[in-house]
């Protein structure tokens, strides 16, 4: 049993030491809502900033947070250009649920799947709703777990303050 743990302790340690050292969007295959695979390597091609926002459909503060994206993705969008995705972590036998739930919310963004959780383990995310800004050049400049409103206020600045890095 206690060398369980250490084997435990020793590779949450690598992991996390690994993503500190690589703050950089990883290359994982996802799927749309439709079954068209997608790269994420891809989410980068616009040369524009990129929200990406794991969630799951039994997550209500997930969807409390998607309903205000939502209101304010069109701003956001014209103003800084920034592409908001949302990559569902749902398990592969409740996905079929993931797309008339969305169009159910009007949701106006992409959605994506990670049904085997490649693509979440990857990120380190560990809880949803957690929140990715990725820079166009794919570094992860800031990034949150959680949700409460105002939060996404925080979520816009983030996206503001690399807007103006990114016109110097």
């Amino acid at each position: 049993m206690k060398n369980l743990l250490v084997i435990i302790f020793l590779f949450v340690s690598a992991t996390l030491l690994n993503a500190q050292q690589n703050n950089t969007l990883p290359q994982v295959m996802l799927k749309t809502i439709d079954g068209k695979t997608v790269n994420t390597a891809d989410l980068l091609k616009d040369s524009t900033p990129v929200i990406i926002d794991f969630w799951a459909t039994w997550c209500k503060p997930c969807i409390m947070e998607l309903n205000t994206i939502n209101d304010l993705y069109p701003d956001w969008q014209e103003e800084t250009g920034v592409k908001f995705i949302a990559v569902s972590v749902d398990e592969p036998r409740t996905m079929n649920r993931v797309a008339p739930f969305a169009a159910a919310r009007g949701w106006n963004y992409e959605i994506l799947l990670d049904p085997d959780g490649q693509f979440k383990h990857a990120m380190n995310v560990v809880n949803v709703p957690h929140s990715f800004l990725i820079a166009p050049d794919g570094h992860i400049v800031w990034q949150h777990s959680g949700f409460a409103p105002g939060d996404e206020d925080q979520m816009y600045e983030a996206l503001e303050k690399l807007e103006k890095q990114l016109k110097k």
